[in-house]
């Protein structure tokens, strides 16, 4: 590599708020959204909420002559509804649906229908290899009564452990999405600590846009104003996160947020805000290393984080059992029943009655029956993740104890975990 190599990356991000039927001017939004990524041009326009695959075959026509790589992840019943659009070729791509997404019966909310994924795009830009994610976790409908917090950091874990053995190669990474996480959430700091990646609005030189970065505000006519009531300035929940490898050093030169409206005037593209990050990476001195360093001391955040989410998980892992029990006596209390309702209608007692209740018995027992299998494969998908915490816990322990010699931030799992593991 050059000493004065450089590259400039320019990335947009962007929850298109999609949905067939229910969002609002949809149509409209996309044409606009398909004009304002031809007039700015970027690198690299990474989209959420694309759930209608005409959406994106739309912009992927509209966009050809600007982006002409592209690619739509599919996943679940409707969708993941992820997509991006690249100036550059795409060498590899390929995704991870997260084991859990939320529940089949909480029909409203719809996360279970989408398979929530995280995709990924391998891309070589002036020799060097680019990791680019692109995902989406399960929302959050009620912060004080999160009943989807453990499957949220479930998924916070999947994405931090996918990118962990993903990126070995890549000499840069990048991660965008709607995170659905605040900054201060468990799983938002379980996935920079483990994974070492750096939030853009946090380190950038130039930043325009929402006081406190926010990327849903209350001046967006799309957003409801009830989600927002705690949150007078709006929250963040979208992020452009990233990181070299060592012997380059990357920083975000500047970073723009839209405020409400399209960033060129008119009504909103979404009910999210969009992210427009300009990254710059170059070579850095074999005496310079950019990236900042965690000694034994200073390991506990990592500790202390994974912590907090075994705990969690393990609460999670407690309540799906505990569904999976009571659903168990209730199929055991409708076979009993069906056999009740089988022997009075093989008496000729009240035939008539017995077989209408036996009907009512059977679905029941069906419907217990998809509760149980649902609860126990919940538990099951917990306690695989609550394991794999366990086991990296346990090696940052162990590492912490030896007093080993500083590694870059986040690289405590990617060094010192796997030399434990060869050993």
């Amino acid at each position: 590599m050059k000493p004065n190599f450089s590259l400039r990356l320019k990335v947009f991000n962007l929850n298109c708020w999609g949905i067939p039927y229910l969002s609002k001017h949809r149509a409209d939004r996309v044409k606009r959204l398909g004009d304002f990524l031809n007039r700015e041009s970027f690198d690299l326009a990474l989209l959420e909420e694309v759930w209608s695959e005409q959406d994106f075959q739309y912009l992927r026509q509209k966009l050809l002559p600007a982006y002409p790589a592209a690619h739509y992840f599919r996943s679940g019943i409707i969708g993941s509804g992820l997509c991006v659009f690249s100036k550059h070729p795409i060498q590899e791509f390929t995704q991870h649906v997260f084991t859990l997404n939320g529940y089949p019966y909480m029909i409203h909310h719809g996360d279970w229908f989408c398979g929530k994924a995280v995709g990924l795009l391998v891309l070589r830009l002036g020799g060097l290899v680019l990791n680019a994610y692109v995902t989406h976790l399960h929302a959050e409908y009620n912060r004080q009564k999160d009943i989807y917090l453990a499957h949220r950091v479930a998924q916070a874990w999947e994405l931090a452990q996918f990118i962990h053995h993903t990126s070995k190669k890549a000499d840069v990474v990048l991660l965008c999405g709607d995170l659905n996480l605040h900054p201060k959430d468990l799983g938002f700091r379980l996935l920079k600590e483990w994974t070492g990646l750096q939030d853009a609005y946090l380190e950038t030189r130039d930043f325009k846009g929402p006081e406190e970065g926010c990327t849903m505000v209350p001046q967006n006519c799309y957003v409801n104003q009830q989600e927002l009531e705690q949150f007078p300035l709006g929250i963040r929940i979208d992020y452009v996160l990233y990181k070299a490898v060592s012997g380059l050093y990357i920083f975000c030169k500047t970073l723009r947020t839209t405020t409400g409206h399209e960033p060129h005037g008119g009504s909103p593209l979404s009910d999210h805000e969009a992210l427009m990050a300009t990254l710059c990476v170059r070579h850095s001195p074999p005496q310079h290393n950019p990236s900042p360093t965690h000694g034994p001391a200073e390991r506990s955040p990592l500790i202390s984080v994974l912590r907090e989410a075994w705990t969690e998980l393990d609460q999670g892992m407690a309540q799906g059992r505990w569904w999976a029990t009571i659903a168990g006596y209730v199929i055991g209390l409708g076979l009993l029943l069906l056999a009740l309702l089988c022997a009075l209608a093989a008496g000729g007692e009240i035939r008539e009655v017995a077989v209408l209740l036996w009907t009512s018995s059977v679905g029941l027992v069906l419907g217990a029956g998809a509760f149980y299998l649902f609860h126990v494969q919940e538990a099951k998908g917990l306690c695989r993740a609550r394991a794999e915490l366990q086991h990296v816990l346990g090696r940052a322990r162990e590492a912490q104890d030896l007093g080993s010699e500083s590694q870059p931030a986040g690289l405590l799992g990617q060094q010192e975990v796997d030399r434990a593991e060869e050993q």
